[in-house]
């Protein structure tokens, strides 16, 4: 079982060029909010996700995080249990911005100099669709937390709304429209 250690934050403009990165085509269900359970189509991949707290509930950056594969027809027939809205969405894949940590941040963090000079770390940008079209919000996923408390947010981000549950894909799963 992995830990992701994440922010998470709205958008005030998308980032130049943005048809220029790669991206995914998402679709996600959920068969429970908490812990979150659900089921995902990213592109031509299926799997089951599980997700629930490290530790605390100190603002949400860190969560354990559990992935098994699923078929194509396992993804269909679990996904038409799922409670709730189905959520689609396009996630660019953004390298993460120049001014991300202090120089002597990275001296002092040989793990994440090299995180970021290797370009492992990305801007996750979902665009919602269907149901959801308009709503916009970026992530960042990083090696520590040290890193994500600081880490200096791209300045086409605005709020940070890390650990805020009204912008979690689960409680998304669970509003009425």
């Amino acid at each position: 079982m992995g830990v992701e250690i994440e922010r998470k934050f709205l958008v005030k403009e998308f980032p130049d060029d943005l048809n220029k990165y790669p991206f995914h085509q998402i679709e996600q269900a959920y068969l429970n909010v908490s812990p979150a359970v659900r089921v995902r189509r990213e592109d031509d991949t299926y799997y089951m996700t599980y997700k629930g707290l490290k530790g605390s509930a100190q603002a949400r950056i860190g969560q354990t995080e559990y992935n098994m594969p699923l078929t194509k027809e396992a993804y269909e027939h679990l996904s038409s249990k799922a409670d709730g809205n189905i959520i689609t969405k396009k996630r660019y894949l953004i390298p993460l911005n120049d001014d991300a940590f202090d120089e002597d941040i990275l001296e002092a963090n040989p793990e994440l100099k090299s995180a970021v000079q290797n370009r492992s770390i990305k801007i996750e940008l979902d665009v919602f669709e269907g149901v959801f079209a308009g709503r916009i919000l970026a992530e960042v996923e990083f090696p520590t937390e040290e890193a994500a408390l600081v880490y200096h947010p791209a300045e086409w981000f605005s709020q940070d709304v890390t650990g805020d549950p009204q912008y979690s894909n689960a409680h998304m799963s669970a509003e009425q429209l």
